[in-house]
């Protein structure tokens, strides 16, 4: 079963992130912030295992996290409210995470010899788990410095409404467009903004030149 959807493997896990990003287009907010949210989260963990499954201790160390976080959830489910420190230990797995997963990602897009539909995927995940490691970093930094994110999007005490603007403004900061309505108002914030533009740019000018390189130099053969 394992070996069947490895083949797969990227197409699982680009669906899922698209399914966490754009999802509550399709469905009411309450139930998608509170209900499927939540779970996406949990089948991106169980996508991202697939990805690293040849890596056996490794992929045991992640089902572990993945147990941890889904009793987090759980708990928050049962009494319809999480502390600060459930959420900063959710974080910080989901973090971890998508570290290791968007490291292996990138290496096996790298190491790629042909450049296929399954590539091009995998180099679209790739890109994408950063936007989820920045989004995961910048709400770290606002939980334990409340402020240090501000702007119009930012006016509110509703944990739900100021994690879907950093989430934008993650993946605004990751494309290096800046719009402006949230901006890092001390300095590791400030830096953290830097670190992620610059991880952007080096994706697409390193990551992403080397496999259209590999395209093309095949596309010739």
């Amino acid at each position: 079963m394992v070996k069947k959807l490895y083949k797969f493997r990227f197409e699982i896990f680009l669906v899922t992130q698209l399914a966490i990003l754009f999802g509550s287009l399709f469905f009411p907010s309450e139930f998608f912030e509170f209900t499927l949210l939540p779970l996406l989260y949990l089948a991106g963990i169980l996508a991202g295992i697939l990805i690293i499954s040849k890596r056996k201790k490794l992929t045991w160390f992640f089902v572990l996290l993945f147990v941890v976080s889904a009793f987090i959830f759980g708990s928050s489910m049962i009494y319809r409210q999480e502390s600060q420190g459930d959420l900063l230990v959710r974080l910080m797995i989901y973090f971890v995470f998508y570290i290791v997963v968007s490291w292996n990602v990138i290496h096996q897009v790298w190491k790629a010899k042909l450049v296929s539909r399954k590539v091009i995927l995998g180099l679209m995940s790739g890109y994408i788990s950063l936007g989820f490691l920045a989004f995961f970093l910048f709400m770290a930094i606002e939980l334990t410095h409340p402020g240090a994110f501000q702007g119009t999007l930012m006016e509110t005490q509703q944990i739900e409404i100021k994690s879907e603007a950093i989430l934008y403004y993650a993946y605004i900061t990751l494309l290096t467009i800046g719009y402006g309505e949230i901006i890092p108002a001390i300095p590791i914030a400030q830096k953290a903004a830097v670190l992620v533009g610059l991880m952007g740019q080096f994706y697409l000018v390193i990551v992403t030149a080397v496999v259209i390189e590999k395209y093309i130099r095949h596309s010739e053969k």
